[in-house]
């Protein structure tokens, strides 16, 4: 993927920084366009792909709701990856300002996103969902991951989260401290929490050189849903 180096790092992706993506593939593409609107991180840009390639695997067709989205990255590579998608919107308390070049440069690669993606402020806690949705967040920090669970369960959705900025204090450990560090006790419990609630589980990573942060948990509801692939 692109270049090699420093995919952690928090540095802004600039325009000069395109010379390291010159490859015909969707990745460097992708990044290209994302060096060319000069406001993403480049860690944001390998986190965003990383984990959308892997939703995509399990997760295909429906609406994409991006909760706590930040620049909306990861809902919009969802879009580009699967044109059966009828939707993406990505919902954040704050939109950053630098999104509007971000979501421009996107448009003019891919005209078909400005039908299809949508990015609001409002609240997580109540923005309408729907059984037919995948609901995604990555590094919703900690009691939001919680949230964006609770919520895609609600309604029986299908749902990715990659947790971060574990809050060990406030969460349920499930009594596992004495075999697994405080952020594992807490993401073996989220996902054994979602088995109680009838969705089958599957648990993947990104590389660690991106984030040391990068346990991906997936939930489907029992009894499947159009376009999942549950291989």
């Amino acid at each position: 993927m692109g270049h090699a180096g420093d995919l952690h790092a928090r540095k802004r992706l600039t325009r000069g920084a395109a010379i390291h993506f010159q490859k015909d593939t969707l990745f460097d593409r992708l990044a290209r366009v994302v060096c060319q609107a000069g406001c993403l991180p480049r860690k944001e840009l390998y986190e965003s792909w990383e984990v959308a390639r892997r939703v995509q695997r399990r997760m295909r067709g429906g609406r994409v709701v991006d909760l706590a989205c930040g620049h909306g990255l990861l809902g919009a590579i969802l879009l580009i990856l699967d044109r059966t998608r009828t939707l993406g919107v990505g919902v954040d308390r704050r939109i950053p300002p630098c999104t509007v070049r971000l979501r421009a440069a996107l448009e003019e690669a891919w005209p078909f996103l400005s039908d299809r993606w949508r990015l609001m402020e409002g609240d997580l806690s109540t923005f309408p969902l729907g059984a037919d949705d995948v609901v995604v967040s990555a590094h919703a920090c900690g009691g939001l991951s919680d949230l964006v669970l609770e919520r895609a369960a609600e309604v029986r959705a299908r749902v990715a989260v990659m947790p971060c900025c574990h809050a060990v204090g406030r969460g349920d450990l499930g009594g596992l401290t004495g075999w697994l560090s405080p952020a594992m006790a807490m993401d073996v419990s989220r996902a054994a929490a979602l088995r109680a609630r009838s969705y089958h589980v599957h648990t993947q990573t990104i590389p660690e050189a991106i984030t040391p942060q990068n346990r991906l948990l997936f939930g489907v509801p029992v009894g499947g849903s159009p376009g999942v692939n549950q291989s």
